[in-house]
């Protein structure tokens, strides 16, 4: 955590208990809550997790990840890092040990997925954020992280449509996105 935040909100957040069906992050000092997700969106992480191989890599699903310098303690949808990497204990998994972090777009967090959290994991320096769109149909694949602060960004991007395979290279797997569902009737956003 960073000094702008260091033990006020850093307590209050380790000791608040949300009412069940919530899940709560802290994305740059502000609180976020939101309602558990939909079924379209627990059945595209199930996919990912199943493609992922167990042996190789550690799938965590909503593990807090700790950002370096920042007041940010996301919870992503997925977070993928090598056996060797994995922390013996604790609630917060330090960005610097995560290979890949994977969010799904819900379909009220698209502003957060696209932009916030693209800065906020790029802050973190993880080498590579998978963003899986359920209402655009599309995966947004971000790799090679620069910069500090709200101005870190990642500087290669890749966009695919379902039905495509993802190269996850650095995972050594081709992500079959064939069978992803999407949200019917919600409104498109303006998001890549």
């Amino acid at each position: 955590m960073t000094a702008v935040d260091e033990r006020g909100m850093t307590r209050f957040f380790e000791e608040f208990e949300p009412p069940e069906g919530v899940r709560v992050e802290l994305l740059r000092g502000d609180i976020v809550m939101t309602a558990s997700p939909d079924l379209v969106h627990n059945m595209i992480v199930e996919d990912v997790l199943e493609q992922i191989p167990r042996k190789q890599w550690v799938r965590l699903q909503t593990q807090d990840v700790d950002i370096i310098d920042e007041a940010s303690e996301p919870v992503p949808d997925l977070v993928v890092l090598g056996r060797d990497a994995t922390p013996e204990s604790g609630r917060l998994l330090p960005s610097e040990a995560i290979t890949l972090v994977v969010e799904v777009v819900s379909k009220t967090s698209a502003v957060r997925d696209y932009l916030v959290k693209r800065s906020i994991y790029a802050a973190g320096k993880i080498p590579a954020y998978l963003i899986i769109d359920p209402i655009m149909a599309h995966c947004v694949l971000l790799t090679l992280p620069v910069g500090e602060g709200e101005a870190a960004d990642y500087t290669a991007q890749m966009k695919l449509d379902f039905g495509h395979r993802v190269p996850l290279d650095m995972l050594g797997v081709g992500l079959d996105t064939g069978e992803f569902g999407t949200f019917p009737g919600v409104r498109p956003h303006r998001f890549p």
